[in-house]
Formats: structure tokens, C-alpha cells, sequence
């Protein structure tokens, strides 16, 4: 639409507040937008100078303008957002995260459960959240189930079921973890005021809860019932500790809102500290893709109406770095400049270039929001830096890990053109290997590996990375001779510090430049082979699987042998140690049975 085929309209926009909705030639919606003065704003796209081409790309495709009047400013403004959120026109700013948050969610049920969900539906439950950290989350529940019993049966405790006896109490009862509400044991009003407090716990708002427990051990304590008092002294000792460990401000500051922002070209970063009786109860930060003109105020009050409508936010103090447009009834703006709220305001701005810098680090190593033409040509690089006969859309690596010189695992990890494929990730218990052999560890496991994939005929990959220097990669090419797969993959070492590429048979390493994009996918992959081995690790240690050669020594214990491992960092150097070391350490009975465990055949000989 042009300003001459404008004008002709222009008269019958009203004056009133209201939003406004352009639409191309198609019928499709691009932007929604809020004024105080409907005509006074839309004349404004027809009459400027526009200094931005996508503001002048959008005003070139309107075809059709729309208008709602609204009784103020502020319904304009609630009324704008909704309609943002709900048909997200292409030239509006747009929230880009698509995260699922978690709730907690108190089932609409007799006796209600509570849990985590990602599911919020309209069955008449309560669900409160969304939780920007499951971890939060769920340590919030161990609190509530350490603290406050509560049902997790599925039961329909109906009040006709109970009545007629139809269930029995089950081990949680009796390990005073639920009240037994399945039997009558429990009234729903004692059950709602379980509820109340589990509420006010979810909500950040620990003194009701602390209080309440203060109280209830003081009753108990009157009545002459000292071992249910002592029960509620360790709740609330638990729940001080809880409330020492959460980011307390000021209790006495109560409710607020903060944020910061960071605008980097069409991007722009919003962080949010949901702040509730002067603790730091959540923290977010979320990007925001811009389309025209937008300055950092109307991007700041976009990003708040949306931020605390995602998480059902009512606080009515909004602190934020500088004064925006926020018409919504009940809500005072502050812009701090000292104080308790300048310190919040500060750690808001600190989380939100941290998350920029984070950000940037991500894009250095990752591939996945480059696009297929980006992707390809890092490969081809690649190929061309390593001098590979193919493209290596297709990577595997290697790595072993062990602890403290003891328990060897390996791990693999996968890339399809550039990016991981987590799918195809395999973990390793060495199975043949005798102690800790990083070389025959290697062997055997690229054996596996790759007899595995000949059998059942599935497709190599062209580059196969081994995270070690010349003697893992020796070990690794014995393997593929054996299984007669030389010359259908490369095989490439990396050494551990000096990021060092070896080829099997090369005296002299390559080095590539610390800043190309093939090295910062070889950094990404052994990087990603390292967590991922580690994280097996400690699943595998956690779970028992491993055994420590000390612990078979008749007579040490789990104690002893972890005390051998912490101070001499592997059995090997224990095995060194001398008899007088052993006893300043141990005791002479145990220093005993440890230095004759690994001498014994030497005093035989």
C-alpha cells in the first residue's frame, strides 16, 4: 500500500486506543500492533522516511489494515500480546525459545497428588510453575516428600471408597511417609493444610512453612509427645537449610520482578529473576528475534508482558534498567540506582551477557544452527586440512577413560555431517584387557567397533578420530589390519594437550590453526567423547559395577582402599609404596596385609 491509496483511508482510522493488523494480498497476517491514538500511529508507517528496509518491505506488502477499539491503553496493550502470541506475525518480535517448562501439578482428585509434568491440561487441577530448571524442581519435591507426607498412590479415594474399607495401608504409612488417608487415618481438612504448605513452598514463600513447623513442634512438645516433636525439629532444620542455600536478597524487599536486556542486531537477550519474599526463586534468560525498528523500551515491555504471562507471574513491582511503556493495572515500574534492587538489577544484567557469551561459545563449536550449505563447507574444509580421500560426513571418535588408575572404560561417539547423533553412541566395558593398557584398551574396542559394523554390513565412517598420541593410534590401526579395513576409513590421532592430528606412520604431527573452523569441529568432538565417557563412568561407578583390585585384599575395606586410591591416585602406585609409607597411613595390621598383597612373590623368590 502506498501513501496515496493511504490517504483515501486515512480519515475513517479512529482516534480511539486500540491495535491495528496489516495483512498482505493473501490474507496473511503481518503485524499487530497498540495505540494510544489508532490513526495518529498507523499514519505514521505512510508518512516517515524509513531508515530500516524491512519496516519499508513491510508497509510495500500491506494490502488490507484491520482495527479493534479497546476502552484504554492498557486493554490495547494486554490485547496486542495475545494476539503476538497467538498468530506470531512475521514482522512482530517473537519469543524464540520453544522450551517445554515443567509444572508441579496438584491433581484435581480427592487427597491430591503431587508431581512433575510437562502436560498442562484442562482437567480442573492446579499446576503451578512453569520451572525454568527440572533440578529445581525436583529438589523441591524431595523437600516436600522428606517434609510434608502425602499420597502417590493412584487410589480413587473417593469418600464412598473409604467408607466401605476397601483399601488397606501400604508400606509408605508405615514408613511415615503418607498419613494413611486410604483407611480415614488422615481428615481432608489435615490434607489441605498438608496442601497449603506444599503451595507455599512451590511459590518461594518459606516463612509460613517455617513457622507452621515451629509451631507444630512446640504443640508437640507442650502435650508431652517429644518423639513427634523431635520429628518436626528435623523438618524444620531441613527446610532452614533449604532456605540458607536459596539467594536471599532482602526478606524484607517481598515481591518483585527483574529485568535486564541486550540487544545485538535483530537479536535480543532478555533476563528475568522472578524474586519472592526478597529470595531469588527462578531465573531465565530468552531471545527475542526483532523485524523492524524496534527500540530497547518497546522490545523490554514486549519481552516482560510475555515473560510473566509464561510464568504466571503476579508480582506488582517490575525492576527493570531504564523506564518503559507498561500499562498494566496494579504494577509500579522502578528503575533503581542504588540499593537492594540496583544489586538484583546488576546480577540480571551479568546473567544476560553471560548467557550472550555462552552463546557465542556454542556457535564456535557446534555446527547445528549453521545451515546445510555451512555445514557442507566446514566438511569440505576439513577434508581439504586432513587431505581425506571422501567427505567425512560421517565421524566417529574415541576415548578411554579410568579412575584414579583403575576401572577402564571407552566410549564413542558419532557425527553426521557436523552434527552429533546421539543414537549412535556406544559405550565399552573392556573385556579382554588385564589392569590399565590404553593401547590394548584402543585395540579392542575399535575391533568391536568396527568387526561389529563389517558383520551386519552397515556403512564406515570416512574419518575415525582417536583422542591419544602415536601409541593409542598404533594400537587403533592394528586393529583395522586385522579386520582388514585398511584404506576404507582414515584414521587420525589427537594428542591429549598440544591438539597435535597424527596420521598412522608420520614421524611429524600437523597443527592447524588454532581459529579454523576444522579444528574447532575436532575440539567439538573429542570434547564431546570426553563428557560423554566421563558421564558412563560415573554411571557405572555409582551403580556398583566396578570392583577395586585393594578391596579383594582380605581384611581392607571399602574405607581403606578409597583412602590407598585418594592418596596415591592409582593401584599401580600403591603397589610402590613402601612398608614404612603404608603404616604412617594405615596401621601397622593393615599396612601389613597391603604390602604383603602386592610382595608376596618376591619374598617367596
Amino acid at each position: 500500500m502506498n501513501a496515496d491509496s493511504f490517504q483515501k483511508i486515512a480519515p475513517s482510522i479512529p482516534i480511539h486506543p486500540g491495535i491495528y493488523k496489516y495483512y498482505d494480498a493473501e490474507g496473511n497476517l503481518l503485524y499487530v500492533g497498540k495505540a494510544k491514538s489508532l490513526r495518529k500511529r498507523v499514519s505514521s508507517y505512510f508518512n516517515k522516511t524509513f531508515t530500516s528496509y524491512k519496516t519499508y518491505e513491510l508497509v510495500q506488502r500491506i494490502e488490507r489494515i484491520e482495527f479493534t477499539i479497546v476502552d484504554s491503553e492498557q486493554d490495547a496493550f494486554l490485547l496486542e500480546n495475545a494476539l503476538i502470541k497467538q498468530f506470531q506475525p512475521k514482522y512482530n518480535i517473537n519469543l524464540k525459545d520453544d522450551k517445554s517448562y515443567p509444572y508441579i501439578v496438584l491433581k484435581n482428585e480427592p487427597y491430591p497428588r503431587v508431581f512433575l509434568t510437562r502436560r498442562k491440561i484442562a482437567d480442573g487441577s492446579e499446576y503451578l510453575g512453569p520451572f525454568t530448571s527440572v533440578g529445581k524442581v525436583r529438589e523441591l519435591l524431595d523437600i516436600i516428600r522428606q517434609n510434608i507426607p502425602l499420597r502417590t498412590c493412584k487410589l480413587n479415594l473417593s469418600h464412598t471408597n473409604i467408607a466401605k474399607g476397601k483399601f488397606k495401608v501400604c508400606l509408605e504409612y508405615h514408613l511415615g511417609n503418607c498419613k494413611g488417608p486410604c483407611e480415614g487415618l488422615q481428615s481432608p481438612t489435615d490434607y489441605a493444610e498438608d496442601l497449603k504448605q506444599v503451595k507455599n513452598l512451590l511459590k518461594g514463600n518459606l516463612s509460613p512453612v517455617v513457622q507452621y513447623f515451629k509451631t507444630e513442634m512446640q504443640a508437640q512438645a507442650e502435650s508431652m509427645r517429644f518423639e513427634q516433636a523431635e520429628i518436626y525439629r528435623k523438618k524444620l532444620e531441613h527446610i532452614l537449610q533449604y532456605k540458607a542455600k536459596s539467594t536471599i536478597v532482602n526478606e524484607k524487599m517481598g515481591d518483585a520482578d527483574v529485568f535486564s536486556v541486550l540487544k545485538e542486531g535483530d537479536l535480543a537477550y532478555v533476563n528475568y529473576l522472578m524474586v519472592r519474599s526478597g529470595t531469588i526463586v527462578q531465573t531465565q534468560t530468552s531471545t527475542f528475534e526483532t523485524h523492524l525498528e524496534e527500540g530497547q523500551e518497546e522490545l523490554l515491555a514486549f519481552a516482560v508482558a510475555q515473560m510473566r504471562e509464561l510464568f504466571n507471574s503476579d508480582a506488582t513491582e517490575i525492576i527493570v534498567p531504564f523506564p518503559i511503556d507498561f500499562p498494566e493495572e496494579g504494577t509500579s515500574i522502578a528503575v533503581p540506582k542504588a540499593g537492594d534492587k540496583r544489586k538484583l538489577l546488576d546480577l540480571s544484567t551479568k546473567n544476560v551477557f553471560y548467557f550472550q557469551e555462552e552463546l557465542k561459545k556454542k556457535k564456535m563449536l557446534h555446527l547445528e544452527e549453521k545451515s546445510d550449505e555451512e555445514k557442507r563447507s566446514v566438511l569440505h574444509g576439513l577434508k581439504q586440512d586432513l587431505h581425506l580421500p571422501a567427505l567425512p560426513v560421517h565421524i566417529e571418535c574415541f576415548d578411554n577413560s579410568n579412575f584414579q588408575g583403575s576401572f577402564p572404560v571407552s566410549a564413542m561417539v558419532c557425527f553426521r555431517d557436523g552434527i552429533a547423533s546421539k543414537k549412535d553412541y556406544r559405550h565399552y566395558n573392556v573385556k579382554t584387557v588385564e589392569g590399565i593398557n590404553d593401547f590394548a584398551t584402543m585395540k579392542e574396542v575399535v575391533f568391536r567397533r568396527y568387526s561389529r559394523l563389517s558383520r551386519e554390513e552397515q556403512s564406515l565412517p570416512q574419518l575415525v578420530i582417536i583422542d591419544g598420541g602415536k601409541g593409542q593410534l598404533g594400537a587403533a590401526m592394528e586393529a583395522i589390519r586385522e579386520l582388514d579395513l585398511v584404506g576404507r576409513m582414515t584414521l587420525v590421532g589427537l594428542a591429549k594437550n598440544e591438539e597435535e592430528i597424527f596420521f598412522p606412520g608420520d614421524t611429524e604431527s600437523l597443527k592447524l590453526p588454532w581459529d579454523s573452523e576444522s579444528l574447532k569441529l575436532i575440539r567439538r568432538i573429542r570434547d564431546e567423547v570426553h563428557r560423554f565417557g566421563i558421564a558412563f563412568h560415573r554411571n557405572q561407578r555409582s551403580k556398583g559395577v566396578f570392583t577395586n583390585e585393594l578391596q579383594q585384599i582380605k581384611g581392607i575395606g571399602k574405607a581403606s582402599a578409597d583412602l590407598l586410591l585418594k592418596t596415591y591416585k592409582s593401584v599401580h602406585r600403591v603397589s610402590e609404596a613402601s612398608s614404612e609409607e603404608l603404616i604412617a597411613l594405615l596401621g601397622a595390621a593393615k599396612a601389613s596385609l597391603v604390602y604383603g598383597h602386592f610382595h608376596s612373590v618376591d619374598s617367596e623368590g
